[in-house]
Formats: structure tokens, C-alpha cells, sequence
């Protein structure tokens, strides 16, 4: 009797082992199935080809340096199997929106959102589409992010245009090291700028001048904040700010008549009006964009788990004809603005 319950258990163990073991077999097919399928998901939509939204808030130098460094990258992985729907919305935060509706409604399979509020409209727009930001400077301050640690998460990501304030704000000891009033002016509409104008703020009076911040509402105003500003300053600064960078004609006019000089956030605002920056490179943060574009559409990362990334290294530079005009000198290690002969 007891030999017989022996050799029932030792069947029901052998039962339950192999039992377990084909249960196992069939949860690694299915995980093993799973990658596989998704791998072969992406193989098919890239032989088939992609349609890449691109929203654009403004055109202007350093966005549309964006922008082709965006579409360069990807040209170059796919060939003619990327297709590109490029809109811009001329500067109204309305369009932007209209813009990313539409997109969303053709069903593109990504979408670059050129600067914020082309970012914030597009994040409104669709929780799905994978959404990649670039000239945009703070992801926590654009999208109203609690605690925001670098990743935003869900189907957002991108490249940030900031580059270290602490060293744009020693530009302008560099050129000007006797300047007491400082002006700082934006755009109010643009959080962004606002973040940029509090950290340069805080720089400038640890640095010992007197700062005072100039908001103008759209383009409308910019000239006579410009001219209040220019009457009250040594110096001004202009944060990486839109509408500013569209209206660079109308602030150099201004700043030329008063002989005050202006350090800018980027290249491009500075080519208009401005006498240095510290120069992020727009063509190439376009292109750090399009190969996070690549890695997502051809299912090697996910966009929910990466992080906003970063131009790597910015170029302390000077607007040789602007510096010639106030009678400034560049301090050494300087490198003079070389306009593209587009611009030319």
C-alpha cells in the first residue's frame, strides 16, 4: 500500500514539473512573440514609410535652422520614405492649435513641435502620437510640470535651446564690466522667457547691478517698451523669446538711436540686434532631434522614458558690425558672427 501512494506521488510530481515547465515555455513564446512583433510592426511602417507633422510657431533664423537640421536627419535614415507636412502658424498661439488638430486628424505618425506653444497646443491635441519638442527652453515651466526631473513622460520628449544663464549673464560683465542698470525684456506671453528673465535676474544683482524687467504683450509694443527700457538701462538683455527674435528690426532701431547695447539669448536674435550671445548651435539641435525621431519610429526607444536633451556645447560669440557701431571690442575668446549667405 505504502509502495503504491509512492509511486502516485512520484507521477504527480513528474505531472506538475512538466506542467510548469510547458507553462513556462509558453510565457517566454509569448514575450519572445510579443518583442518579435513588435519589431516586425516597425519593419513594416518604415518599408511603408512615414508622415512627420511639423508644427512651427514663427518663422525666424533659429527655428527654421530647427526645423531643416530636424528634417536633414531624417532624410538621411529614410530617403523618400519620410514625408513631411510643415506648417507655420506666423506667430498666433490659435493657429498653433488649429495646426495640431489637423495633424492629429491626418494621423501623422510624429509630430516636431517647433518651439512652446507649438509644443503646448500639440500635447493638447492628442495623448498618443508620439510629440517631440526642439527650441524649447524649460519643459517643466512649458508644460506645467510638478517636480519635473528631465523626462516628461507619456508621448512627449525633445531638445532644449537653453544654455547656461549663469554664463550669459557674465556676457555682459565681459563687454560692459562698468554697467550698472540692467533691462531685461520679453515677451509676456512666453513663460519660457519669463524663466530666463527671474535666473538672469538673479545672476545680474549678485553680480551687483540694478535690474529692472520690460514685458511688451505681441509685437505691437515692442518698439515703445524697447525705447522705454533703452532710456532707463546701460544694457539690456533679450532672453531666447519669439517674438523678440521676430521683431529684431524694430528693436535694433531703437537700441542704435539710444547707443545701448543688447546681449542676446541666441544667434538669431543677436544677428538682428544684439552685440554677443552664447550660441547654440539650431541646426544641430535639429538634428539631435530628428535621430531621437529615428530611435522612436523605428521602435528602439520609447519616447515616455526619455529625456529632454540638450545642446552640448554653446560658443561664446559677437556681432562684429553691432560691437563696430557702439564702439565695443570683443573680449578674447570671442568668436565673430558669420551670417549664412542666405542672410548675406
Amino acid at each position: 500500500m505504502k509502495q503504491g501512494r509512492r509511486v502516485l506521488e512520484v507521477c504527480l510530481t513528474a505531472a506538475i514539473t512538466i506542467g510548469l515547465a510547458a507553462c513556462g515555455a509558453s510565457g517566454d513564446s509569448k514575450a519572445a512573440g510579443s518583442a518579435a512583433e513588435a519589431g516586425s510592426k516597425a519593419a513594416a511602417a518604415e518599408q511603408a514609410g512615414y508622415t512627420i507633422g511639423i508644427s512651427q510657431l514663427v518663422q525666424h533664423p533659429a527655428l527654421d535652422a530647427a526645423t531643416k537640421g530636424f528634417k536633414d536627419a531624417l532624410t538621411a535614415e529614410f530617403g523618400d520614405r519620410v514625408k513631411f507636412d510643415e506648417q507655420n502658424a506666423q506667430g498666433d498661439a490659435a493657429t498653433a492649435t488649429t495646426i495640431a488638430q489637423n495633424l492629429v486628424s491626418e494621423k501623422v505618425d510624429l509630430i516636431l513641435a517647433n518651439a512652446t506653444a507649438s509644443l503646448q497646443s500639440s500635447a493638447a491635441a492628442t495623448k498618443d502620437i508620439p510629440i517631440l519638442g526642439t527650441s524649447i527652453t524649460e519643459y517643466g515651466v512649458a508644460l506645467n510640470l510638478e517636480g519635473f526631473d528631465g523626462t516628461v513622460g507619456g508621448n512627449v520628449s525633445g531638445t532644449s535651446d537653453l544654455a547656461p544663464l549663469d554664463q550669459q549673464e557674465k556676457i555682459i560683465r565681459d563687454f560692459l564690466p562698468d554697467a550698472k542698470k540692467l533691462g531685461i525684456l520679453y515677451c509676456s506671453a512666453e513663460p519660457n522667457s519669463k524663466y530666463q528673465a527671474d535666473q538672469v535676474q538673479k545672476y545680474a544683482e549678485a553680480d551687483g547691478m540694478t535690474v529692472k524687467t520690460y514685458t511688451f504683450s505681441d509685437s505691437n509694443d515692442v518698439t515703445s517698451v524697447t525705447q522705454q527700457a533703452c532710456a532707463d538701462n546701460d544694457v539690456l538683455y533679450i532672453p531666447t523669446d519669439n517674438t523678440a527674435a521676430s521683431c529684431t528690426e524694430a528693436i535694433h532701431n531703437v537700441a542704435s538711436n539710444a547707443k545701448k547695447p543688447i546681449v542676446c539669448g541666441e544667434e538669431g536674435l543677436m544677428s538682428g540686434c544684439g552685440i554677443a550671445t552664447l550660441s547654440i548651435d539650431y541646426y544641430g539641435l535639429g538634428q539631435k532631434t530628428g535621430e531621437m525621431a529615428i530611435q522612436i519610429l523605428k521602435g528602439e526607444k520609447n519616447i515616455s522614458e526619455m529625456p529632454v536633451e540638450y545642446f552640448d556645447k554653446p560658443v561664446k560669440e559677437y556681432n562684429p558690425a553691432i560691437c563696430e557701431e557702439l564702439g565695443l571690442k570683443a573680449p578674447e575668446g570671442y568668436e565673430a558672427y558669420q551670417p549664412a549667405e542666405s542672410e548675406a
